[in-house]
């Protein structure tokens, strides 16, 4: 990194930095590098393992340049790579925890995480206690001398509860435990997880770091207190994504910012269209002034993006269904942070623990994607009056 470039704003980075044109023959972009085997000039250098790439599975330069970017973006040390934002999680959480060990994760949590904790980690042997996402400084009563992780998502998933992060990671800290947060929501644009308090940031690439639904992604970033352990489980895990999913990765990157700008905006104003819809019982949405967590959210966050929740006014299912199925723009599917609008029911009732889902009517997580809001606005409208007239 150059002088010049510490003092450079994040929207110059994100167009500048992992780029070395002189390196490749004057091409603005990074090449796409596949291979496994590299191969050494002599035997020295073999036995002194004295070059940069050793093998495909450990790097290449398409994947250092993801990975230096997103380093310098989130403030950490180090960014390794995976396929997926859930092997991101799982290798993260690996690294600090043995048989006996004891972890902590929000309850609002993404349901694939805690699918891992219920399932992998217990056979191995771990025990995980759910949290209330609000609980802030509080959760120091839930410590033992045997948590060795406290697993936080914020806003979380569905449900928008935006969590304490500095508290949580000062109690963290007292009793000698390491803090993951899940930062896809606000990507390192809208929040720095060191800065407050993390340990460990991991991302699901796939969705606004790649931005366009055509790749799979994950990526963990450490401080270098933490780099060594989580360096290890990934090389032992032998978890690489291919060449083209993390060329997909640069090429979203450069254009994060302004597609987040975009995001945010039209995610705010269809946010504050629907709250003030007859068939809306609440939103959900960090941003809002009137939302629980919007003092938290203005205090520690620079912007949101376009992923939120409503809950609808008691209705029917048959109701829902024809307002869903003949939406136009609206795509009903998984994933999210691509340039399309998606909108998926939800009901995490079943599976929380400690919380209680009380929700009356049921829920919907739309993410607004780039389209005209006036467009969005009216394919939903036209869904409500199905629902109305179902």
């Amino acid at each position: 990194m150059s002088k010049s470039s510490k003092t450079q704003k994040p929207d110059t980075r994100l167009v500048h930095a992992g780029r070395d044109p002189a390196r490749y023959h004057g091409f603005v972009n990074t090449p796409i590098y596949r291979g496994s085997t590299v191969l050494y000039p002599t035997l020295a250098c073999l036995e002194a393992d004295a070059q940069d790439f050793s093998y495909g599975r450990l790097g290449t330069p398409t994947v250092q340049a993801l990975q230096s970017m997103l380093a310098e973006l989130e403030g950490g040390h180090t960014t390794l790579l995976t396929p997926s934002g859930l092997s991101a999680i799982s290798v993260a959480l690996l690294a600090f925890v043995a048989a006996g060990d004891h972890i902590l994760v929000s309850d609002s949590v993404y349901r694939p995480t805690r699918r891992f904790c219920d399932n992998v980690l217990k056979r191995l042997g771990v025990s995980t206690t759910y949290y209330d996402p609000l609980i802030g400084g509080k959760i120091a009563t839930l410590m033992t001398d045997k948590t060795r992780v406290v697993f936080t998502e914020s806003p979380g998933s569905q449900t928008s509860e935006v969590q304490d992060i500095p508290a949580i990671a000062e109690a963290a800290h007292a009793r000698d435990a390491v803090v993951i947060t899940d930062n896809t929501w606000a990507t390192p644009l809208y929040f720095k997880p060191f800065e407050h308090g993390a340990d460990v940031a991991v991302q699901a690439a796939t969705k606004y770091i790649v931005g366009h639904a055509d790749a799979m992604l994950g990526a963990i970033t450490t401080r270098q207190a933490t780099s060594k352990a989580v360096a290890a489980r990934h090389d032992e895990l032998g978890l690489c994504p291919g060449p083209e999913d993390v060329y997909l990765g640069l090429r979203g990157l450069r254009s994060l910012s302004v597609r987040l700008e975009r995001h945010h905006k039209s995610g705010l104003a269809m946010a504050e269209w629907l709250a003030a819809r007859p068939e809306v019982e609440r939103v959900l949405h960090p941003a809002l002034p009137g939302d629980p967590g919007h003092a938290l959210w203005a205090r520690d966050f620079t912007g949101a993006s376009g992923l939120f929740s409503i809950v609808l006014r008691p209705c029917s299912h048959e109701g829902v269904a024809a307002m869903l199925d003949g939406l136009e723009l609206f795509g009903m599917g998984y994933s999210w942070g691509g340039y399309e609008s998606l909108i998926l029911p939800f009901n995490p009732s079943s599976y929380r623990s400690a919380t209680n889902w009380q929700a009356k009517g049921p829920g919907l997580r739309l993410h607004i994607g780039l389209e005209d809001v006036e467009d969005l606005k009216a394919d939903l409208d036209a869904g409500f009056a199905r629902l109305r007239s179902a």
